[in-house]
């Protein structure tokens, strides 16, 4: 699985998590919810200043969404 899919479900899943809908966490991390929705359908990679605004919001560590769990 490469690092885009990874980030996906990781962010997809940390953010059900925190309940917090993908135009709520667009909307904390100055981000647009179509671009958020794109991360999570591994359509596009995160920079990495927008891996660390996320996180930020979530309250996790940047390394939380690129954790490959087996």
């Amino acid at each position: 699985m490469d690092l885009k899919e990874v980030m996906a479900l990781n962010l997809r899943r940390i953010r059900h998590d925190k309940r917090l809908t993908q135009e709520e966490l667009a909307h904390r991390s100055g981000l647009s919810a179509r671009y958020i929705g794109k991360i999570e359908r591994a359509e596009v990679s995160a920079t990495v200043s927008v891996l660390g605004r996320v996180s930020d919001v979530l309250g996790v560590e940047p390394a939380d969404l690129l954790k490959q769990s087996y």
